[in-house]
């Protein structure tokens, strides 16, 4: 399946009071080569595989299989993942028809907030809250798993 996403930093913290769902996550990555990530995620209570291709020239398409996995497996394969594990709280938002995630970074990463949306298509319009910084969505730095080689704090 094609993912269709945008990133963007986050200027207040005002996204909190409008949320109706957060959720703890913590993930590593097998491989972090970005034409193939492998990354393992524990999200709440459940354990994910994931693998995601190169991205499209925008930065915002790219494909991406998933796959739930029993939360022990998750965990055993996180001993095999590489560096820096990412941890974060993923806060969802629903601004019009759209639904945000925020993702609250703490361990290595700490401080660094980001919002993504995904999309339909490339050219989808969708209302901007008024806490919706700067868009990343090309700067490769900002993916989790450049974060999980070079965390926030190196930066």
């Amino acid at each position: 399946m094609i993912e269709i996403e945008r990133k963007f930093l986050v200027l207040s913290d005002i996204y909190k009071l409008e949320a109706h769902n957060s959720i703890n996550i913590e993930q590593g990555y097998l491989n972090s080569d970005p034409a193939r990530t492998v990354r393992v995620r524990i999200k709440g209570k459940k354990g994910y595989l994931t693998i995601k291709g190169i991205g499209s020239e925008s930065g915002m398409s790219r494909f991406e299989w998933e796959k739930e996995i029993q939360v022990d497996e998750a965990k055993m394969l996180m001993n095999l993942c590489e560096s820096v594990i990412i941890q974060k709280t993923r806060f969802e938002v629903t601004v019009g028809n759209h639904l945000f995630e925020i993702d609250d970074f703490y361990g290595d990463n700490q401080g660094l907030v980001v919002a993504e949306i995904e999309l339909n298509s490339e050219e989808e319009l969708f209302e901007k809250p008024n806490w919706l910084g700067e868009e990343v969505t090309n700067d490769q730095k900002y993916y989790n798993s450049q974060l999980s080689q070079n965390p926030f704090k190196n930066w």
